[in-house]
């Protein structure tokens, strides 16, 4: 194939340069990372070298290699440089199968550019190191029409260490098989799942050496326990007596309930020995989560449905309570708790939260405006879906199921990844802003290959690997021979 001029590919240089300088000026600004409720428990995991009970702890194990230089700086610098590669692995992938520049400029901007995007890799938190291991697993299958076995073995180990980074991306692996079985992978399928195998069983063994247990977190069913506090009604469930201590309750009706029932007083781990992370009270959540699925499935449906919209919102709302939604923003000032300071200096000395002028002041300017509204996701997330429709007639011939397969071997992995990343917590947990944004990347590589699943560029042929073809594109290649 002739070489192409490499200016064609200058309207994703100039939005890298926008994207690096943005995260340059945060940097500056906000030298250490935001915090939020999880992070002490991610750094002491580092700094301990030891799993935590409550959630898996794969990000820990990247502060503890990035321990040795005591810079809270570098790490969030890595974290935005993690944040890049994201935006360049859509592009590629958007190239790959379109081989339309400006276009996978333009579905990389979501990805590169929106506020919340840079504030969450700004934070001491696992989601954008999680995206970034998710995004690299679908891109390994997608990257060939053929999937080799080194690529599929990429997906599984990819996936695997999502896995032990976000409890999220466990049954993830199954979307990722299906699509290798759908595309024709063969054997390779199982390289895959060994493969995923091997991070997901260390993680289980080293969990083992220290608590004694084959798991991957001790108090895994307490949150969907949260998630069943939403609409559970004690009245219909008649839970057995030593089970009614669970029965949820709410005194501010400000907060979430999923949040109210884990976090404040009026939760009923309190009551409880051990707290979410003893045994008796993980196990008294699951039963009664069960329960409460069982007697009441209509009302979970209704829950689960209703959180997953929240994320096409057009605006932000004070949700799960009146402060977390802000946490995911740069703030105008910042103060370290005592805990926090404390857990930062063992971690690496002079690491208070430092706001630096003029530069924090650009951010926040520049959090004002470049925002990605949730409806946009929704848009995203519908065109890759309806997508199929522009290929359903080729050449004045209807060719619906050609199209349908077209679609399902290429654009139904990201899509459905895409989906399920909105869909698992709000089953699973409670909905929160901090689980949308790594959803984008999906989308805009779900939207490329159903618009451009039949519309193969003769240059591409030569490319034997460049994208999956359409059945249409085979018959039109069959008569040109």
């Amino acid at each position: 194939m002739r070489s192409r001029p490499i200016l064609i590919h200058l309207p994703f240089a100039c939005l890298m340069a926008v994207a690096v300088v943005v995260r340059v000026v945060a940097v500056k600004g906000y030298p250490s990372p935001l915090w939020f409720g999880d992070s002490p428990g991610y750094l002491t995991a580092a700094i301990e070298l030891r799993p935590s009970k409550t959630r898996p702890s794969g990000y820990s194990l990247l502060l503890w290699a990035l321990k040795p230089f005591h810079s809270f700086t570098l790490l969030v610098s890595v974290q935005h440089v993690i944040g890049l590669l994201m935006g360049v692995l859509v592009y590629l992938l958007v190239w790959r199968v379109a081989r339309v520049a400006w276009f996978g400029a333009l579905l990389a901007v979501p990805v590169l550019l929106p506020v919340h995007q840079v504030a969450l890799e700004h934070m001491l938190m696992s989601d954008s190191l999680f995206a970034f291991l998710l995004l690299a697993a679908v891109a390994a299958v997608l990257w060939r029409r053929r999937t080799t076995w080194w690529l599929g073995a990429l997906a599984g180990l990819f996936t695997g260490f999502a896995a032990v980074t976000r409890a999220a991306g466990l049954p993830l692996i199954v979307v990722i098989l299906v699509a290798m079985v759908v595309r024709g992978a063969g054997w390779r399928v199982g390289v895959a799942a060994v493969a995923f195998a091997v991070p997901v069983g260390g993680y289980v063994v080293w969990f083992h050496s220290a608590y004694g247990e084959f798991r991957m977190a001790k108090a895994e069913q307490v949150w969907l326990y949260g998630r069943t506090a939403t609409f559970a009604d004690c009245r219909v469930i008649k839970p057995r007596p030593e089970l009614k201590i669970m029965c949820p309750e709410r005194s501010n009706p400000r907060v979430s309930r999923p949040f109210a029932a884990l976090w404040t007083g009026d939760s009923p781990f309190r009551d409880v020995p051990g707290w979410i992370h003893g045994e008796r009270g993980n196990a008294l959540a699951g039963e009664f989560a069960r329960e409460a699925i069982k007697a009441q499935p209509g009302d979970y449906a209704k829950v689960v449905v209703h959180d997953t919209l929240r994320a096409f919102e057009w605006r932000r709302v004070a949700y799960p309570t009146p402060w977390t939604w802000r946490q995911y923003e740069f703030p105008e000032g910042e103060a370290w708790s005592y805990e926090q300071a404390t857990i930062a200096g063992e971690y690496g000395p002079g690491g208070r939260t430092k706001v630096v002028d003029p530069w924090s002041a650009w951010v926040l300017k520049y959090q004002e405006r470049v925002v990605l509204p949730g409806t946009v996701l929704g848009v995203l997330l519908l065109g890759g879906l309806g997508g199929v429709l522009l290929h359903v007639r080729s050449e004045g011939r209807w060719r619906v199921k050609g199209a349908v397969w077209d679609w399902t071997t290429g654009a139904l992995l990201p899509w459905g990844t895409c989906l399920a990343l909105l869909v698992i917590p709000a089953a699973t947990a409670d909905f929160d802003y901090r689980y949308v944004q790594p959803a984008v990347p999906f989308a805009c590589v779900a939207l490329a290959f159903a618009l451009f699943q039949g519309d193969v560029p003769k240059t591409r042929s030569t490319v034997r690997d460049a994208a999956l073809p359409s059945s249409s594109g085979q018959n039109r290649a069959a008569k040109s021979r």
